[in-house]
C-alpha cells in the first residue's frame, strides 16, 4: 500500500467510523488526565485531538498521549498530560469547545485536527481560519499556553493542489504563530498493517508508541526549561 494511499484510506475510513467513535465517548470522559490524581496540581499539557488523540478501541492507557506522560514521568518533568481527543472531530469542532477546555490552567497545548476536515474536501482557508481562532481563544488564557501543532495529511484523491494548500495550512500557522509543528503525526505508522488495528485504520499500542516518539522529539525540547522534581 502506497503513503498517499494509507494516508486517503486512513482519513476517509476515520470519519466513517465518527459516528461510532461519537457513541463511544457518551460512555467515557470527552477528556481524561491521565496522571495520576495525586498529581492534579501539576501544570497541565492538553491534547485537543480526534480519535487518533482519544485513542479509539484501545484503553486510555494505550494512547499516545499516556505513552508522553510514561515519557514525561521518566525524565523527571513536573507536567500532567490531558487527553482530549473526541472521536469525530472536526476543526470547527475543536474551536466550538476550546473555551470549555480552558476551564482549567492550561500550560502547553497540543493541538492536532483537521484529518475529517480534509475527508469532507472543505476549503483549507476555513482549516486555517479555525486553528487560527483556537490558537486565538488560547492566547487570551493568562498566562497563555506554549502551542504545539500536530500536522495531518488530506487525501490525494482530492488532488495534488488540495493536498498541498492542506499541508501548507498547518507550517503557515505554526511560522505565523510561533509555534512548535510536528508535520505529520502518523509519519511511520499510516498504512503499516502491523501497526494499525483489525480495521487497517486506528493505530495499535505498539503504532500509538511510534505516534508518541514522533511528538516527543518536539515535545521534550519545549519543556527543558522545567526543573526536575525535588
Amino acid at each position: 500500500m502506497s503513503r498517499l494511499y494509507a494516508i486517503a484510506f486512513l482519513i476517509v475510513a476515520t470519519a466513517s467510523l465518527s459516528c461510532s467513535g461519537e457513541q463511544s465517548n457518551r460512555t467515557r470522559p470527552v477528556v481524561a488526565d491521565v496522571a495520576a490524581a495525586s498529581d492534579a496540581d501539576r501544570p497541565a499539557i492538553v491534547f485537543m485531538g480526534t480519535s487518533l488523540t482519544a485513542g479509539y478501541g484501545l484503553d486510555q492507557s494505550q494512547a499516545y498521549p499516556a505513552f508522553l506522560q510514561r515519557k514525561i514521568d521518566s525524565a523527571g518533568l513536573e507536567y500532567r498530560v490531558v487527553n482530549a481527543g473526541l472521536s469525530g472531530e472536526t476543526s470547527a469542532g475543536a474551536l466550538r469547545r476550546v473555551d470549555w477546555l480552558f476551564r482549567q490552567p492550561v500550560a502547553l497545548l497540543v493541538i492536532e485536527t483537521g484529518a475529517n476536515d480534509g475527508l469532507r474536501g472543505q476549503d483549507p482557508a476555513q482549516l486555517k481560519a479555525n486553528l487560527q481562532a483556537v490558537i486565538d481563544r488560547a492566547r487570551r488564557q493568562e498566562p497563555p499556553p506554549a502551542l504545539l501543532i500536530l500536522g495531518m495529511e488530506a487525501p490525494p484523491n482530492l488532488g495534488p493542489g488540495y493536498t498541498r494548500s492542506f499541508r501548507a495550512v498547518y507550517r503557515e500557522v505554526a511560522q505565523e504563530n510561533q509555534a512548535r509543528l510536528v508535520p505529520f503525526l502518523l509519519e511511520g505508522v499510516a498504512g503499516v498493517d502491523s501497526l494499525n488495528q483489525a480495521d487497517g485504520i486506528h493505530p495499535t499500542p505498539r503504532g500509538q508508541a511510534i505516534m508518541a516518539e514522533t511528538v516527543w522529539k518536539v515535545l521534550e525540547p519545549m519543556l527543558e526549561g522545567v526543573g526536575s522534581r525535588e
